[in-house]
């Protein structure tokens, strides 16, 4: 995913040949930077990987120890985390080391992995986020069809995984290593075809199916979710309970909006640059490209961090979630963890099981006449377990 090296032909183009008076040729790298440079992008690319790692395996701990997070939405919010960990740690460092210098140090396998693990990586993240979309979409437009279940959930993510890594395995095959004179490069050395461009068409179907065909898709759910959602008036005679719910789909449709506009904008000058790069290369030899692609690259890596600040202020769970996990630092308010009932599944039970016989012996001795009591007390049995349930599926 390197710019600065696609292919063979240009792959001496970032070296310039000057003659000394020894008359000794002497091949410079002209993307050379000043220390102070390369600390403030140290700096820079070094933030996010710290925070987009801790940040997203705290997400992946507050929904997997806690059963009342396990829902459809979260699991798929499990799996964006985990694919924006893993790229962050296994190759921001990297291609900031390689973009900075233009040298490979880490050898033909770490080559393949670099240049394959990314575009499988952000596969797996934008489709989770086109499934919870989809998810939303039923729930809310369709309430009365079956949601997916936990095993038919983990099996859609793994589906996932499989179209992803089918969709980077091009990268993977055609990734090389060569010595120019005094450095290592890694680089995609794609087949020459004289009827049609491989590279070219290659990269195109990556652009439409990790960016454009599932943002599409995201819009159009989302826009159809929202009308039903805002655009609707609140009937003047609902409960307390529908407008608590409806003010729960708000928040969590909001959320995952902010989420999704949040990665567009991300990677589009990412995608931008490399549609630039196809039709005018001879940009690409200049030396001021070096510190564009730094910062274009920097904008995309950083898609991997936000998530977990967007669902701490935009979600009281996850809130109450970090705040456990941070109650360390100073900065961090105090937190109701108790309260959002992040617990153990043998706490919940308990607490469960408590309001259940509470609920229903007030009911029976206050409500329940004489000689009616079996009805009575299946009807509310039935109401009581419908509102835990129901509940328990919200993000």
């Amino acid at each position: 995913m390197d710019p600065l090296n696609m292919t063979m032909d240009n792959l001496s183009s970032n070296w310039t040949n000057s003659s000394f008076p020894n008359e000794t040729n002497v091949f410079l790298n002209q993307f050379v930077q000043p220390v102070w440079q390369i600390v403030l992008w140290a700096l820079a690319y070094s933030t996010i990987v710290v925070v987009s790692v801790v940040g997203n395996i705290t997400v992946i701990w507050i929904i997997l120890a806690h059963k009342r997070m396990r829902t459809v939405t979260n699991y798929f919010l499990v799996n964006l985390a985990f694919a924006e960990a893993s790229m962050s740690a296994f190759n921001t460092v990297i291609n900031f080391v390689y973009a900075v210098h233009n040298e490979w140090y880490f050898g033909l396998v770490y080559c393949r992995f670099h240049n394959f693990f990314p575009i499988a990586a952000v596969f797996a993240s934008i489709y989770s986020m086109t499934a919870i979309a989809m998810d939303r979409y039923v729930a809310i437009i369709h309430p009365l069809q079956p949601r997916l279940s936990s095993a038919e959930t983990k099996g859609v993510v793994g589906m996932l995984w499989v179209l992803a890594l089918l969709l980077a395995f091009p990268q993977y095959h055609y990734s090389s290593t060569a010595q120019l004179p005094g450095r290592d490069v890694c680089f995609i050395d794609w087949p020459e075809y004289g009827v049609w461009d491989f590279r070219k068409m290659y990269y195109v179907c990556v652009v439409v199916l990790i960016y454009f065909l599932p943002l599409l898709v995201m819009g159009c759910a989302y826009l159809v979710v929202g009308r039903t959602l805002w655009a609707s008036e609140i009937p003047g005679d609902s409960s307390d309970r529908y407008r608590e719910q409806l003010a729960a789909k708000r928040k969590v449709v909001k959320m995952m909006i902010i989420v999704v506009c949040t990665f567009a904008v991300c990677w589009m000058p990412f995608h931008i640059y490399f549609l630039v790069h196809e039709y005018f290369p001879h940009l690409f030899e200049e030396r001021f490209i070096q510190q564009v692609y730094l910062g274009i690259m920097w904008l995309a890596m950083s898609s991997t961090m936000y998530n977990p600040i967007i669902y701490c202020l935009l979600n009281d769970r996850f809130r109450a979630g970090f705040q456990q996990v941070f109650f360390w630092c100073p900065c961090t308010p105090e937190g109701s963890y108790e309260g959002l009932e992040l617990k153990s599944a043998t706490y919940l039970q308990t607490q469960v099981s408590i309001y259940r016989t509470s609920r229903m012996e007030t009911t029976v001795s206050t409500v329940m006449p004489p000689g009616e009591g079996e009805p009575q007390v299946n009807q509310t049995r039935f109401s009581v377990e419908f509102t835990s349930n129901a509940s328990s599926k919200s993000l």
